[in-house]
């Protein structure tokens, strides 16, 4: 993963109500969930949802479907754990850390 995406992902999940939609669309796993079902779970306002939830979007954490009259959206597991690796990779490599957890 290229730095500049790493900063885009970290970016969108620097704000509150992104980070809760992604915890939301995580824990719904493959299968996602409505917009709607989101925004209920949350207490969120529709357009305000709208807003986080392109923005998560844009970033590449998440992706909508359609399905019927509903837009489903599903986190993007592979992006999350390339994130994830990224953030990791280095770990402890300048020392042989005991505990470092990686």
């Amino acid at each position: 993963m290229e730095t500049k995406s790493a900063v885009k992902m970290l970016a969108a999940l620097a704000q509150d109500t992104r980070l809760a939609v992604f915890r939301q669309l995580v824990e719904a796993g493959p299968a996602g969930r409505a917009a709607g079902e989101l925004a209920s779970a949350l207490d969120c306002a529709p357009a305000t949802l709208s807003f986080h939830l392109k923005e998560l979007a844009n970033a590449g954490l998440i992706e909508g479907r359609q399905d019927g009259r509903f837009v489903i959206y599903a986190a993007n597991f592979a992006a999350m754990n390339g994130l994830l690796g990224y953030l990791t990779e280095n770990c402890c490599r300048a020392s042989n850390a005991d505990g470092c957890g990686c």
